[in-house]
């Protein structure tokens, strides 16, 4: 009988790397938006250079807006990673592709039901189809869930309107990872959160999920001050998006779980530092993560008590963002009516008698604003309209999972316990065992 240990590496961008005689594994995530992004050409040959030449076993891109890049890589990496899967969703794609080392047993994709809006041409999150992406693979004999994801961008940390989206995909991601990971032995999430650690949506996902922060959890690390993903030192960053913290920002993640056949403890974590070496740019905007993930034999199980204070929390977001798309919505009715009544006076002028000072071009042209009017309020109408639906589902499901919560409380304090958390005593870093035939 032969023990070995299994590990996760990840980098940032986001990687899980390949075995080694020791067989360690690793993951890595990229970013790069052709056309928009600055010298994107010669990113995509940098990076593909670089899964080719560390040969990580998993390789999670992100923001692979063009299916050409992806077939570039795909043809660059056929030999080092000949199974491949590119994630499809929206107006330009979901920018999601999975390389890997070992066969993709399956996969999955589940596109957010909110993600910004159409008429917010400036940011253009609505285009890009956010969704997570889910393949599983099999990995020496483990069954791994690996999800790739990207949400919806914060471009004002003071006056935040997309909050509640972020929070509606926060959910359900985390309700796509519940129902997706049963009979998983391990499961690794990665991607650009745009989430502070502590923002609600991150704690709302890791609350319920049981995933880990490979940062929080590591007592090795070795990177950029803080963990940032997001620094000044970097050639692509724009400084504003940094403000009002001048250093950098987290918003890029490794999380990671075991099962009940075995846990895993992150050992290392460490991350690029802007530029390349003997390059004169960095692969991307976002610094690279790497994360060497050990397999134990138990997993701790969080306290029910947190979960049903960070639900409640997010209710009360998703809550207050329901009342703002119904006051928007509101409004679109407002001026679709206005529009409609507007209509009636060049219907008006045009059967007056034709001593009417009103040339037939003016009142044409009156009629034609008031009919883009109506158009305009009645397609946002019908935006804020799904709008609401998404939010009251989600508040919904929030609701179910709180009232079962509280179920279990009650239950906890009849019994005459104080919390849930039992968390079973660790073993010691005994390797993960398989019986070599």
């Amino acid at each position: 009988m032969t023990a070995y240990v299994y590990t996760i590496n990840a980098v940032g961008v986001l990687c899980v790397g390949r075995p080694q005689d020791n067989s360690d594994y690793s993951f890595v995530f990229f970013r790069g938006i052709r056309f928009f992004s600055q010298l994107c050409t010669q990113r995509y040959e940098m990076i593909g250079e670089l899964l080719g030449r560390e040969q990580h076993d998993i390789a999670l891109l992100q923001e692979v807006w063009s299916e050409r890049d992806f077939l570039f890589l795909k043809r660059k990496l056929s030999s080092s990673h000949p199974y491949t899967h590119y994630f499809k969703s929206g107006v330009i794609g979901s920018g999601l592709a999975v390389f890997s080392r070992h066969r993709i047993q399956d996969a999955l994709l589940y596109q957010y039901s909110l993600n910004g809006y159409p008429y917010m041409l400036r940011h253009g999150d609505w285009f890009g189809g956010k969704a997570v992406g889910l393949v599983i693979v099999d990995v020496s004999g483990l069954k791994a869930h690996v999800y790739v994801t990207h949400l919806h961008a914060e471009y004002s940390r003071a006056q935040d309107e997309y909050l509640p989206h972020r929070i509606v995909q926060s959910w359900e991601v985390l309700q796509f990872v519940r129902h997706t990971s049963c009979g998983a032995d391990l499961v690794v999430l990665g991607g650009d959160l745009n989430m502070h650690p502590q923002d609600l949506g991150n704690r709302l996902l890791r609350s319920h999920t049981g995933l880990k922060d490979c940062y929080t959890e590591t007592d090795t690390f070795d990177g950029c001050e803080d963990g940032h993903t997001l620094i000044a030192d970097n050639h692509f960053t724009k400084k504003q998006d940094l403000v009002p913290f001048e250093k950098g920002i987290r918003i890029d993640y490794i999380l990671m779980k075991g099962s009940q056949r075995v846990s895993m403890k992150c050992e290392s974590l460490s991350t690029t530092k802007g530029p390349v070496a003997d390059k004169p740019f960095p692969y991307s905007d976002h610094e690279a993560l790497t994360a060497e993930l050990a397999l134990l034999h138990s997993e701790d199980t969080l306290a029910v008590s947190e979960q049903m204070d960070v639900v409640t929390e997010a209710r009360a977001v998703v809550k207050e963002g329901l009342c703002q798309t119904e006051a928007l919505r509101d409004k679109a009715m407002r001026l679709m009516f206005g529009a409609l009544l507007s209509l009636l006076l060049p219907l008006a002028l045009a059967f007056l008698p034709c001593s009417c000072s009103c040339s037939f071009s003016t009142v044409g042209l009156l009629g034609a604003v008031c009919m883009g009017l109506l158009l305009s309020g009645a397609l946002l109408y019908l935006l804020f309209t799904t709008h609401i639906k998404v939010l009251k589902e989600t508040e919904d499901q929030m609701m179910l999972t709180s009232n079962d919560l509280q179920t279990k409380l009650t239950g906890c304090r009849l019994s005459g316990s104080s919390s849930f958390d039992g968390s079973p005593e660790l073993q010691p870093l005994s390797p993960f065992k398989r019986v070599d035939p």
